[in-house]
């Protein structure tokens, strides 16, 4: 049986998410405000023994583009085996400028000791650090951090709302303590039920246990 991390003892790690180009204002996926969280994160980086970085690295023709389904349009969303998914435009492709990180988190990168790439399986998303949208194939992360001693993931990067905050709830689902640092962080904020995907992330992270740091 795997051993899980105990928050009451161990390292931590900051686990900067998804800080590429395509997430930042001028990029095919723009979260507003998305490049103003970049310099802080950087400077706040050098303060953390243990930082790993996500990066979406999706192929072309990836099942979670809306171009990969006809007549759809981005932001739609469909059932795919796995669940619902919105259907996004096209972004963070493969070897694309566009996937590559944003240059002001260029020493946080430089820095990381691990480079989570997700999004690679062409039938699959993947929001989460830890696991893709079927929510049993594993990224690793759980098990390289262990290895690390670490027991808490602190959480900053792009979006609040869909890889962060799926991110911080797979850390506690894997026995990890887990913080995110709202004012590093910045939100899609698309419409869901009777408010946003803002509200629901927020009702989520608190039944789990995450600690949001404003």
């Amino acid at each position: 049986m795997t051993s899980r991390a105990h928050p009451s003892d161990g390292a931590e790690a900051l686990v900067i998410v998804d800080p590429q180009n395509d997430f930042c204002p001028g990029g095919r996926l723009a979260v507003a405000g998305g490049d103003a969280v970049m310099a802080p994160i950087a400077t706040l980086a050098e303060r953390f023994a243990h930082v790993v970085v996500t990066q979406d690295w999706h192929p072309a023709g990836h099942g979670s583009l809306a171009s990969s389904h006809a007549g759809r349009a981005p932001y739609e969303v469909i059932a795919m085996p796995y669940g619902d998914q919105v259907l996004w435009p096209d972004h963070c492709l493969q070897r694309s400028d566009g996937a590559d990180f944003h240059p002001a988190v260029a020493a946080a990168v430089a820095h990381a000791r691990l480079i989570v790439r997700k999004g690679i399986d062409p039938a699959v998303d993947s929001y989460s650090a830890f696991f893709e949208n079927d929510r049993r194939t594993r990224t690793g992360l759980a098990g390289a951090l262990r290895d690390l001693g670490v027991t808490r993931c602190v959480f900053v990067g792009l979006a609040y709302d869909f890889c962060v905050g799926w991110s911080a709830l797979d850390a506690r689902r894997e026995g990890f303590a887990a913080t995110i640092l709202r004012p590093l962080t910045r939100a899609i904020a698309m419409p869901a039920g009777s408010g946003t995907s803002v509200d629901a992330i927020d009702r989520a992270l608190a039944a789990a246990g995450v600690t949001v740091r404003d």
